[in-house]
């Protein structure tokens, strides 16, 4: 069969989609990249916030229109199965954790779905990125969030197959694996390992490639804190670390369930860039939260400008079903929170464009990762900072790079 995916959402997504399509291939189905040439049509869907889920919805629509065949996977059936059918009532509804018996589903079956793990199946690449999922589900429970409803309890997979789908994706040609999960610092949290000892393995491969460790909450990293550090001082591992903070008040992070307090927070930051002192620092926000007042938001701003990530993700509170949060009293109004976004973004971009300002005129190694717009390429440095670059490179290569201009999202590069 020629089957159409489109998939959303974050690199756990990602990763899903690479086993579709591993899968898929495996069984002869042919991956099409139009949908009058399909004859099935998948969605990967992604739910975390209002927009995303909107846009959901309106590609069903599109879908729904062609009369084809229509497989939804990612977050959505778990949790907003209703929505999904009210759009597209022919849809078949996958959930992340069966994705594994989809070609059951292409062939007209009705399997009783048990849970298994992700590893062990083939993936397909045709990049030099590598998602791959090591846990699925989450321990947490985070006030806000509609992930953990959808992905479930923790579930870590083995270890000794996590190595193996990674040996996997180096032999397509792969040079930087994505390790991901809801929060990459629980993994082993159900099984009595943890995430350094899971980097140790993957990092002592062979081979020219690099690891990009995905999100973690602070709550967990500090449970195996030097393991992990331990774990980062291998070449072979970006030196770049997702931590979100999503508020700089503590009261707001009690009432979003986040399980640390700002100086937890601090201290993490120090202890990382104390022992990797190139440490590209991303974290998250979340602004107007229910009850926040001008006072927590400003403390918020203050832990920003006295950290100085190197990124910021901006995002506004958004009700998700089946969450506490949801059903908070104390509710933002749009305009304010509209405000505080604007004001954020800005102080956000000067200090991102400042901490990149910093490596002007350095040269560091960069792996060319990506095709670029008009002609460029873009890679990556040991730190995980993005650099494009205008000269004709190789995808998969690693290349020497001086820095001759910043922005606030990206360097630029010239090779040496």
């Amino acid at each position: 069969m020629n089957i159409y995916v489109e998939t959303y959402g974050c690199t756990a997504n990602k990763s899903d989609e690479r086993l579709l399509l591993g899968l898929l291939k495996e069984k002869g189905h042919q991956i099409v990249t139009v949908k009058t040439d399909a004859d099935v049509l998948m969605l990967l869907t992604c739910t975390v916030i209002g927009t995303t889920e909107q846009r959901m919805l309106s590609r069903l629509k599109d879908f729904y229109l062609t009369q084809k065949r229509i497989i939804v996977t990612g977050c959505m059936p778990a949790v907003q199965a209703n929505l999904i059918r009210a759009v597209a009532p022919n849809a078949f509804l996958l959930p992340s954790q069966h994705i594994q018996y989809i070609n059951d589903i292409i062939n007209g079956d009705d399997p009783s779905f048990k849970e298994t793990k992700k590893t062990g199946f083939p993936r397909y690449y045709d990049s030099t990125i590598a998602p791959i999922l090591i846990a699925e589900g989450c321990r947490l429970s985070c006030s806000y969030c509609i992930t953990h409803f959808a992905r479930g309890i923790l579930r870590s997979f083995p270890a000794e197959e996590i190595v193996t789908d990674v040996c996997s994706a180096l032999r397509q040609g792969c040079r930087e694996i994505q390790l991901t999960a809801q929060d990459t610092a629980s993994y082993g949290l159900d099984t009595g390992t943890n995430l350094g000892v899971l980097l140790a393995q993957v990092s002592s491969l062979d081979g020219a490639f690099r690891i990009r460790v995905g999100m973690m909450n602070p709550a967990t990293v500090q449970k195996n804190m030097s393991s992990i550090l331990s774990a980062y001082q291998h070449p072979a591992i970006y030196k770049f670390l997702h931590l979100p903070v999503q508020s700089g008040d503590d009261d707001i992070l009690e009432k979003m369930n986040r399980g640390y307090s700002t100086q937890d927070f601090r201290d993490l930051v120090e202890q990382f860039r104390s022992a990797i002192p190139l440490l590209t620092l991303s974290t998250d926000i979340i602004i107007g939260f229910p009850t926040e007042t001008d006072e927590q938001f400003d403390r918020t701003l203050d832990i920003l400008t006295t950290i100085q990530p190197d990124v910021i993700n901006i995002t506004r509170f958004s009700a998700r079903p089946q969450t506490t949060a949801k059903n908070m009293k104390g509710r933002i109004p749009t305009h304010v929170v509209k405000e505080r976004s604007r004001k954020a973004t800005e102080i956000c971009t000067e200090l991102t464009r400042r901490k990149n300002q910093e490596h002007l005129r350095k040269t560091y190694t960069v792996l060319i990762t990506e095709q670029g717009k008009k002609k460029t390429v873009t890679g990556r440095t040991n730190s995980y900072k993005q650099v494009v670059l205008t000269e004709p490179v190789a995808i998969g290569c690693f290349v020497q790079v001086k820095i001759i201009d910043a922005t606030p999202t990206y360097l630029v590069g010239k090779l040496i």
